[in-house]
């Protein structure tokens, strides 16, 4: 699994470096032909993997509830986002991710309830939801990488 942690890494490095090197202006501003922003996008990541690993394995969230109910799947994208908003996700792009290496080594995720992903995945224990994790967080870092070339043109 050490491919895949260092996937996830790699991949948070990636949407962390979006978010600190976009405007906030441009995080929420959702561009012609999406119906979200990168902000959301980027939240969203931080959400999902947190559904993903911990509520479908019967643990607890490791991360406030109020990002899971505001940017889980079928969310709207939020427009009022504060500073420290933004700053408390980068914080979580990282410190979520060594945390699940962590629990992941500490054997914290024996039991999974299965689940078939709206990708038409079936995710049946921990390593599947990790490995299926890293390709979700990918799709949203294009979308994103999308999103800025919306905003900002040719110049990303």
């Amino acid at each position: 699994m050490n491919y895949h942690f260092q996937a996830h890494r790699q991949v948070r490095r990636n949407l962390l470096e979006i978010l600190q090197n976009t405007s906030n202006k441009d995080l929420l501003l959702i561009p012609d032909g999406f119906n979200n922003n990168i902000y959301w996008n980027i939240a969203h990541t931080v959400a999902t993997q947190q559904l993903l690993h911990y509520y479908l394995s019967g643990n607890p969230f490791r991360i406030d509830k109020y990002w899971i109910e505001t940017y889980k799947k079928g969310t709207l994208p939020n427009l009022d986002v504060q500073q420290s908003e933004i700053d408390d996700l980068a914080y979580l792009l990282t410190e979520t991710s060594k945390v699940l290496m962590k629990d992941y080594d500490d054997d914290f995720f024996p039991d999974y309830t299965s689940y078939t992903t709206s990708f038409g995945l079936d995710l049946k224990n921990i390593q599947d939801a990790i490995i299926f994790n890293n390709m979700h967080e990918s799709l949203h870092l294009g979308y994103a990488m999308a999103q800025k070339r919306a905003i900002l043109g040719e110049q990303f």
